[in-house]
């Protein structure tokens, strides 16, 4: 009998290992979506959604997988769920009358503080009906091992569609592969541990000085990743202390033609402008909750942690993380938003001249073959450490309209998971002519669940309407002669 199982890779397994009872390393959203076929006066169209995502699962077969361990060495591995029941995992619920937006965000947190079973398959879907605006809300909830942000605009492409039509497609059977037991593993693993020692060996390129330049390369860009403060710990602000495992859940959006307003005339880039104004809306929290006057703001450093795609084009529709990790001290101290967003396009365009995002991934790729307890300990002790603040990341999402079973979605908020110590974490995605922004939180650290999304929006009137840093202009010296 032929048995299956794939390893994850070890930055996908740190995700597992970051987890905790206060932890949680889910990913998700919560999708608006208008009327359509699948909506009508007795609700929802539950079964015409179920079957629509079952004829489509043949093309995300690791929604269909669970999590395994290898014996004794602890690696986690992918094996195929024999018991896969798609009812568990897309849910339908109603919210009460009048079913407002506050009502929403409730259940969105409501459901993020609670963590998926390992026992299944990492992911979990929820359609929710009654909304007093009409439509319907899709909350998601997907491992962060299983996926990253852009990954995930590749898992849209499958389940959402160009147009209101759709067609639903008789399903593939699902025959599981059976999952090897624990001795098998074992042998398994040894077996191919050898055979990648005997490989390296016979395979070793001969092309010497052409590794080293490789590898030179990367170690400078490694070198100034570590250099950038993932070795050292960063200053505790009223946006960091000891989490519980229960959730908030807020968001806003703000137009994306006038974010690229603000990019024009200030020669910036629409990461930029978003971090700078999150660094504004930081500012005034520390202000304004954290008591931080601006002598204290001058010498606080508030470090985000920015995930960076390094996805390819040939990895395009994969499954599992492909991204390394920027760090950078968003310049809070500054008053003025002009110059603000200079500093932070500054701070980025050395994070890209030092080759950072390399650098990440280069420590990543050389812990590859690492024992599971050492890497599972690696992660726990970075999470610990707490070489950030704040992760803060920016998905660029479709910028035309998308359908699923016939209905249009309007908006989609993005939650990214907190670290050990994090009260707050900011995603946003860029759809259809809006930026999208959700603010995951701890309900016990954030006390006014929704004063970030406030100043995150004051913040981007400021800029809205910051004049331009004038340049200097450098006078050069006339010609000898002249």
């Amino acid at each position: 009998m032929t048995v299956h199982y794939e390893r994850l890779s070890n930055l996908d397994a740190s995700f597992l290992a970051l987890e905790t009872r206060t932890t949680h390393m889910h990913v998700g959203a919560v999708s608006l979506f208008g009327d359509g076929v699948s909506v009508s006066s007795d609700g929802i169209d539950i079964d015409t959604i179920r079957e629509l995502i079952r004829s489509r699962l043949d093309l995300i077969p690791r929604y269909r997988q669970r999590i395994a361990t290898v014996p004794l060495e602890g690696s986690p591995v992918w094996v195929d769920d024999e018991h896969f029941n798609l009812d568990y995992h897309v849910r339908h619920v109603a919210l009460p009358q009048p079913g407002s937006s506050q009502q929403l965000k409730d259940l969105a947190g409501r459901l993020m503080s609670q963590q998926l079973d390992r026992s299944r398959p990492l992911w979990e879907l929820y359609i929710v009906e009654g909304l007093e605006q009409g439509g319907f809300a899709l909350v998601s909830k997907i491992h962060h091992c299983m996926i990253d942000g852009v990954s995930g605009i590749d898992l849209m492409a499958v389940l959402l569609d160009f147009t209101p039509e759709f067609k639903i497609a008789k399903p593939k059977p699902w025959n599981p592969r059976p999952a090897p037991t624990g001795t098998e593993l074992v042998v398994r693993e040894l077996s191919r541990v050898v055979s990648s020692v005997i490989s390296g060996i016979v395979n070793a390129p001969s092309e010497i000085g052409e590794l080293r330049a490789s590898w030179s390369e990367k170690a400078n860009a490694a070198r100034a990743s570590l250099s950038s403060g993932w070795l050292t710990q960063t200053d505790k602000t009223s946006l960091n202390g000891p989490i519980g495992g229960s959730r908030k859940f807020d968001w806003l959006e703000i137009s994306l033609d006038d974010v690229k307003t603000i990019k024009n005339a200030h020669g910036a880039t629409v990461n930029d402008v978003m971090l700078a104004i999150v660094a504004g809306a930081v500012r005034e929290y520390l202000i304004d909750v954290g008591g931080r006057s601006e002598d204290d703001l001058a010498s606080t450093e508030f470090r985000i942690m920015a995930p960076v795609s390094v996805r390819t084009k040939a990895e395009s529709g994969t499954l599992g993380n492909k991204v390394a990790m920027w760090l950078m001290a968003l310049p809070i101290d500054e008053p003025d938003p002009a110059i603000r967003v200079q500093r932070v396009v500054k701070a980025t365009r050395n994070l890209k001249d030092t080759d950072q995002a390399l650098g990440a991934s280069t420590l990543v790729e050389v812990s590859t073959g690492a024992p599971a307890t050492l890497v599972s300990l690696a992660a726990r002790l970075a999470g610990r450490a707490r070489p950030f603040n704040m992760t803060v990341t920016n998905i660029p999402g479709p910028q035309f309209p998308l359908y699923l079973a016939g209905s249009d979605m309007t908006a989609t908020y993005p939650l990214v998971p907190l670290w050990q110590s994090h009260g707050a974490g900011i995603a946003m995605f860029s759809i259809n002519g809006m930026i999208d922004i959700g603010i995951n939180m701890d309900r016990d650290l954030i006390p006014d669940a929704s004063l970030l999304a406030e100043l995150i929006l004051a913040a981007f009137d400021e800029l809205l309407a910051a004049k331009p840093v004038e340049k200097k202009r450098v006078r050069k010296r006339p010609p000898m002669g002249s």
